[in-house]
């Protein structure tokens, strides 16, 4: 036998080599073939759906604001740190008075004296009494020159007494008036009618309290006034939590100088970029899950509050900005978090649910194969909402406890390509 295997060729070896490696190869080849024909099958079942679209987005305060100083100084007082929950107009920070300008330093005593002036306007009744008194006035002038335009129209012999220069004056008229005196008259009658209607107006101003022009006068003075002392400190425009505390006792600030940063971190908003495909399935109220990277295993909740009505292009995709407002933030959740955000947009109920991996397209149809007799059997389907994973089945041949295939055949052959 060794004899026998010592006469063959080399070649002849080579030979009986290749052979053997292309009949395993076959024997592999046929092997997969074989295996391939095991489909994957689950019964299609009945269930509740609920759908919704993703998008990630990052926390923001519904409020927030950087406050700056408005003027040099140097810090007197710093009342708040960070986490200090403020409130409206809550003083944060003060400069000290001995460093700032003359007119912030003056504009103590020009706030009290235009307070003083304005209460003075509301609250004291001279202005009315002497408009009162002005229409007094102002009528009998008008009767006077009234009176004297009327006798001139006939024959007179009257005296009339003027002042001038101080002095007392008689003037005598008999026989009847020349042009150049009734004209005079005239004139002097339109004056006292018209001062006379002047005052009377000036009275039904301060009827009802103080003219409302002076008044508004007023207020714009204490406004101006309280506006420039206002400048020495740093208030909290409205109820928040203190985010950022820069200044300390004893700093020297510049005008333009961040101060603080506050945020309502009671209320968390997060902006979500929603593409053109789905936004019209987003909807006002609607709810929302969240989920955090840095903060695991917990998951929170909110809502829809606003949709964008237009969309921006971003990277080629017009998208549209979706807010969503946390319904249960803890302490935990902070602006400038990354939060990956699912949108409920369609909860349905006791619907036929089809795999999403067993659905094909095939000549622009929806189709699944089901297994029936042990062959697979094409099935046209429509789809309706879907979870990313199931599609509730709206029209089809389908129903509950058919085998559904979960890897279709991929051949061209009697079941479709």
């Amino acid at each position: 036998m060794k004899q026998f295997f010592a006469k063959i060729s080399r070649r002849t070896w080579i030979i009986i080599g290749v052979v053997a490696v292309i009949l395993i190869a076959v024997i592999a080849v046929r092997s997969r073939g074989s295996n391939a024909t095991t489909f994957q099958t689950v019964p299609v079942e009945r269930g509740n759906l609920v759908a919704s679209i993703g998008a990630t987005g990052s926390v923001r305060a519904k409020q927030s604001a950087v406050l700056i100083w408005q003027t040099t100084g140097v810090v007197d007082s710093v009342n708040v740190e960070v986490g200090t929950r403020v409130t409206h107009d809550e003083v944060l920070a003060s400069l000290d008075k001995n460093t700032l300008s003359q007119n912030i330093i003056l504009a103590e005593a020009d706030l009290e004296s235009a307070k003083k002036a304005l209460e003075d306007l509301l609250s004291s009744d001279t202005a009315r009494a002497q408009a009162l008194r002005n229409v007094d006035k102002a009528e009998a002038a008008y009767e006077k020159a009234y009176n004297w335009r009327v006798q001139l129209n006939g024959k007179i012999d009257i005296e009339d007494t003027y002042y001038e220069f101080g002095v007392l004056k008689v003037r005598k008229y008999k026989g009847y008036a020349n042009a150049e005196t009734i004209a005079d008259a005239d004139e002097n009658l339109a004056l006292t009618k018209a001062q006379l209607e002047d005052a009377r107006r000036a009275y039904e101003r301060l009827q009802n309290g103080a003219d409302p022009a002076d008044v508004a006068s007023a207020k714009a003075r204490v406004a101006a006034a309280q506006s420039t002392l206002n400048m020495a400190f740093i208030s909290a425009p409205f109820d928040g939590t203190i985010t950022q505390a820069e200044p300390s006792v004893g700093d020297q600030v510049s005008a333009g100088k961040e101060a603080f940063r506050i945020d309502d971190i009671s209320h968390l908003l997060v902006d979500l970029q929603v593409s053109e495909v789905d936004i019209n399935t987003v909807s006002v109220g609607q709810a929302a899950t969240l989920s955090f990277d840095a903060i695991l295993g917990k998951e929170y909740h909110g809502q829809v509050v606003e949709v964008g009505q237009a969309g921006d292009p971003v990277q080629g995709v017009v998208s549209f900005v979706v807010k969503v407002e946390l319904t249960d933030p803890d302490e935990l959740v902070k602006p400038g978090m990354t939060a990956a955000v699912n949108v409920v947009v369609e909860e349905v109920k006791d619907v036929i649910l089809v795999p999403n991996r067993a659905v094909r397209v095939l000549n622009a149809d929806r189709i699944v194969y089901i297994l029936e007799n042990g062959l697979p059997k094409q099935v046209k389907v429509t789809l309706g909402a879907t979870d990313g994973t199931n599609s509730a089945l709206v029209g089809g041949d389908l129903k509950e406890g058919d085998l559904i295939i979960l890897n279709p055949p991929s051949f061209s052959g009697p079941f479709g390509g």
